[in-house]
């Protein structure tokens, strides 16, 4: 991880730290509301996500995306991939356009920031990390999740030292600030919607900072996807 990026992440760490003392886990009924609209839709969600799944290989891994986060993406040779149709508010139109049904819902969710289908290959083991921003939320739908021996979901999410399996259907509001890590331990991928959503209820200082830090990194994604496609041939 770089230094710039661990250097900013611990800062804001300890910004929010002090004064936000949630839990890991939150309630979606009353942080997140509309999560169960994406819970009734999650069958049609998945077809949407297996149809991505046949092109697999175009999707890119993590650390593709985001070259910071190589030492939680690229360490064991083993894919993790990221299809985003929304980062921090700055939409991708070809990719909101191959899952209409997800485009629809995140439309009408101005407070999903950013939304992204995850791909994890078998056996793939994300090691522990921390997310660098209070001021958001992640909520997490299991589409397509293999099955352990014991008819448990094989993938693991272990947050703040406690052991959660989010199978097809499932849905689990956390805060990635806490330390956390994940496995597959399966053979086959397994596939889980990510959103990030906007944390409602802060001091009016730490809301005003958050709007400046999401709108900062809008800004950065449309640059960087802007001169991304200029770069790419045939898109000059």
């Amino acid at each position: 991880m770089s230094v710039v990026y661990d250097w900013a992440a611990n800062l804001l760490r300890r910004i929010y730290d002090a004064r936000i003392d949630d839990a890991s886990v939150l309630d979606m009924r009353q942080r997140f509301p509309e999560a169960q609209r994406f819970i009734d839709a999650w069958p049609q969600l998945r077809d949407e996500a297996l149809r991505v799944a046949q092109r697999l290989q175009s999707v890119p891994r993590f650390h593709e995306l985001m070259a910071a986060q190589a030492d939680i993406s690229a360490q064991d040779g083993i894919d993790w991939r990221l299809f985003v149709l929304k980062a921090y508010g700055a939409e991708m139109p070809d990719n909101l356009a191959a899952c209409p049904q997800l485009a629809r819902l995140l439309a009408s969710c101005p407070d999903v920031l950013s939304a992204s289908l995850s791909f994890l290959s078998p056996h793939k083991h994300i090691p522990c990390h921390r997310g660098p921003f209070r001021g958001v939320l992640r909520f997490q739908l299991g589409l397509s999740v293999p099955l352990a021996p014991d008819g448990r979901p094989a993938a693991v999410l272990a947050l703040d030292g406690i052991e959660h399996r989010i199978g097809d259907g499932a849905g689990l509001l956390w805060d990635d600030t806490y330390p956390h890590e994940v496995w597959n331990r399966s053979d086959a991928v397994r596939i889980a919607l990510l959103l990030d959503v906007r944390r409602r209820g802060l001091p009016l200082d730490l809301a005003l900072l958050s709007r400046v830090l999401i709108g900062a990194v809008r800004v950065a994604v449309k640059w960087n996807t802007a001169r991304t496609a200029a770069l790419e041939p045939g898109r000059m």
